[in-house]
């Protein structure tokens, strides 16, 4: 059974270290922030100026004024800290986040992300995710494995427009965790339930498949 968003921000949370600095993007990965493992000690960074975001508010704590970067209600840990969004950004191409936790449109088995336009659609600009892909050695995407329509989203070339190019190492999306190395797609876990059959049908690019699979722990 392919994973919901909520399973995904769990599984990305297991990848979290005690002390890590972690940027969210917009989407799925703003979920990561509800599933920290009690008494570990992460301090999330927001783009618009944030370094402590905490879980989602409650109808008991929601502030109007406190927004991360995809504009959504969040609450601030103690020590959180306030700056400007240059400060912020300086952070982020100064090497300072330990982890990068995207959302994307597609990936490539180069390591290239595509996350910002649909050409022809409505956007209202590419945000931060250049500036992160290009800052930061360690980024994980999440995103389902292929559209609504059943084709996949992880391809030989991105046919959107890039936000970077060879700089995705990990994808994390509903049906699988894959690596990125040597121009392929490496399957190191499956979702419970899925089949090695159905994520090699849904996977475009080169797909590495080893001879065990393990399911994911959630």
């Amino acid at each position: 059974m392919a994973l919901s968003r909520e399973q995904l921000a769990q599984r990305v949370s297991k990848e979290l270290q005690d002390g890590f600095y972690v940027n969210l993007g917009i989407g799925i990965p703003t979920l990561v922030a509800n599933y920290i493992p009690e008494g570990m000690q992460v301090m999330l960074q927001s783009e618009n100026g944030l370094l402590g975001m905490g879980e989602f508010p409650t109808e008991e704590t929601i502030d109007a004024d406190l927004i991360n970067a995809g504009k959504q209600t969040v609450t601030a840990v103690p020590g959180a800290s306030f700056f400007s969004s240059a400060e912020s950004f300086a952070m982020i191409r100064g090497g300072h986040v330990d982890l990068t936790v995207l959302g994307a449109f597609e990936v490539d088995v180069e390591g290239s992300i595509a996350s910002w336009m649909i050409p022809g659609k409505l956007i209202k600009g590419m945000g931060g995710a250049m500036d992160l892909v290009a800052g930061a050695d360690n980024i994980i995407v999440t995103m389902m494995h292929a559209d609504k329509h059943g084709n996949s989203k992880l391809l030989p070339k991105c046919e959107l427009p890039l936000t970077g190019y060879g700089c995705i190492k990990r994808v994390l999306t509903d049906l699988a965790f894959l690596e990125i190395k040597d121009g392929a797609f490496h399957l190191l876990e499956r979702a419970p339930g899925v089949s090695v059959e159905e994520i090699v049908a849904k996977t475009a690019g080169k797909l590495i498949v080893p001879e065990h699979v393990p399911e994911m722990q959630l």
